[in-house]
């Protein structure tokens, strides 16, 4: 049986315990922005190749740990690897991004959960070599899209900024987006259970477009599935800290956050302080500097972070930005960010 790993500052955080400073890391830490990534990434003649080439996926994991010292890796992968898992065609094409082809939602059946353990084999390879390299004290999380976030792709085919190819699906076949919501769920809480497995410390589950349901559709198609999904891998691996971050919720955070009960909640930088402090007396709350005070550093950087520092320095609390970083953000800002987080114990 492998050893037991030791506890370590970020987990305890996710877990309520406070800390000062608080732990750090980035969502998309590894990335375009690093030199370093952009080297290697040349070596895959895909993106879906590279996040799918274990050796290559662990070293853009590990790249911004050795840089930057975070508390916390993000395993280098993608969540569209679930629909392209379950047999839906994916492909990344060079300045547009992800393209799917379109679902229909009479298709749903055609979609096959039991491809997911061997497709996703060279992910869980990525995680085992990435646990291996990391030190003890710096934990390593795994990830997955939330249902609704993936069927935004799925049925549409791409994104869109208020996704209303998929919501007028939706509205439209209500009992046909649910079997694919349901299906999602179980995809995703069987991917989740595996990372695990494979050596991760913690999880986070992505609603990125959650702020494109109304206030009907909200509770059925991000919450509810996300509170299953939480349940699911809980049963299964009980005492792993999971992260939700719902995206542009807004005032709903308080009521998902009671309802869904995940160990720690993303907060995008539209959030208000208040709402997150409210939300610290029953989780841990991560986030939500603004990425662009991050590119534009100097005075905006520092304002963003100390005023975030002090907004949640009475609980548990995990610094991280409100969405992830941008390509074009200075290597220095980021160095500085640190520092500036880390300033109590330099």
């Amino acid at each position: 049986m492998e050893k037991a790993r030791p506890s370590t500052r970020f987990v305890r955080a996710l877990k309520g315990e406070r800390a000062s400073p608080p732990p750090i890391w980035m969502m998309r830490q590894a990335g375009r922005y690093l030199p370093e990534y952009r080297e290697i990434r040349s070596q895959a003649a895909g993106f879906l190749d590279f996040c799918y080439t274990p050796k290559l996926a662990s070293e853009a994991t590990l790249q911004p740990i050795r840089r930057f010292g975070f508390d916390a890796a993000i395993l280098f992968s993608d969540i569209l690897v679930i629909p392209d898992a379950l047999g839906q065609g994916v492909r990344f094409e060079e300045g547009v991004g992800p393209r799917l082809d379109p679902l229909p939602l009479d298709r749903v059946s055609d979609l096959d959960r039991s491809r997911l353990a061997d497709h996703l084999a060279p992910v869980y390879e990525a995680i085992e070599r990435t646990r291996a390299a990391l030190p003890d004290e710096t934990s390593l999380i795994g990830f997955a899209g939330a249902p609704w976030t993936l069927a935004t792709y799925m049925v549409a085919g791409r994104t869109s900024p208020d996704q209303a190819p998929t919501r007028r699906a939706a509205f439209g076949d209500p009992v046909r987006f649910d079997r694919l919501i349901d299906l999602l769920a179980d995809a995703v809480a069987q991917h989740l259970v595996a990372q695990i497995d494979a050596g991760c410390d913690a999880l986070q589950i992505f609603d990125s477009w959650a702020g494109a349901l109304d206030t009907l559709a909200f509770p059925r198609w991000s919450e509810k599935p996300i509170a299953r999904i939480v349940a699911m891998v809980r049963d299964k691996r009980p005492g792993v800290p999971i992260i939700v971050f719902p995206r542009n919720a807004g005032d709903r955070l308080l009521d998902f956050a009671a309802k869904v009960r995940p160990d720690a909640v993303g907060l995008d930088w539209s959030v208000g302080f208040e709402t997150g402090r409210r939300l610290q007396k029953a989780a841990c709350v991560q986030g939500n500097l603004d990425p662009m005070r991050l590119v534009a550093g100097g005075p905006a950087l520092a304002e963003g972070v100390d005023t975030i520092l002090e907004a949640f320095r009475d609980g548990p609390f995990v610094f991280n930005l409100g969405h992830g970083i941008v390509p074009e953000t200075p290597i220095a800002h980021v160095e500085e960010m640190v520092r500036r987080v880390r300033r109590g114990i330099e």
